[in-house]
């Protein structure tokens, strides 16, 4: 009787350990990258591809790095959102485009319209996997000394800007 003590025990601490996994969301799996600085990159432009884009030229401003692609589904759901954002203007909306074809992307862009104030091409994805992206969409803010402060994995959704995004661009370009 005392051997399946030891086995029964362990095995309900696995299925308790499960049962509490399951109930999280895992579209807020914390990011180490939060609280820390944004990495460095420096990439051709997507539309104008001569010239780069670095995250140090946001260097002093809150900004918004939004990584999509053409290929992605939940990239057009959230499109409108993205949108609305960078309409707002309360801070600027940079694109990350990943793992694209620069002609496909620009495409897209002239299909749905083009929100972001210009977007970077990561046609290896080396920059983000730097980020940590699990897959397209995400977003992130970062603050004006380049700290990332949020990390969003998925489509963004009014409701997620108007909770947590707006508030904390606010909150941060006042600091």
């Amino acid at each position: 009787m005392m051997r399946f003590v030891l086995p029964c025990g362990i095995f309900l601490a696995l299925v308790a350990l499960l049962g509490a996994g399951l109930t999280l969301n895992p579209r807020e799996v914390p990011s180490p990258l939060v609280g820390k600085p944004a990495p460095s990159f420096s990439l051709p432009q997507l539309r104008a591809p001569d010239k780069t884009f670095s995250a140090q030229e946001m260097s002093g401003k809150v900004w918004i790095l939004n990584v999509w692609a053409s290929w992605c589904p939940p990239c057009l759901v959230e499109h409108p959102v993205i949108t609305e954002l960078a309409r707002i203007g309360i801070a600027p909306v940079i694109g990350l485009n990943y793992k694209d074809r620069p002609e496909d992307a620009i495409a897209w862009l002239q299909r749905n319209g083009d929100p972001f104030q210009l977007s970077a091409s990561d046609i290896a994805g080396r920059i983000a996997i730097d980020y940590g992206v699990y897959g397209v969409p995400e977003t992130y803010v970062i603050d004006k000394r380049g700290i990332i402060r949020y990390k969003r994995i998925g489509p963004l959704t009014p409701q997620i800007v108007k909770d947590k995004v707006l508030p904390l661009v606010e909150q941060l370009s006042r600091g």
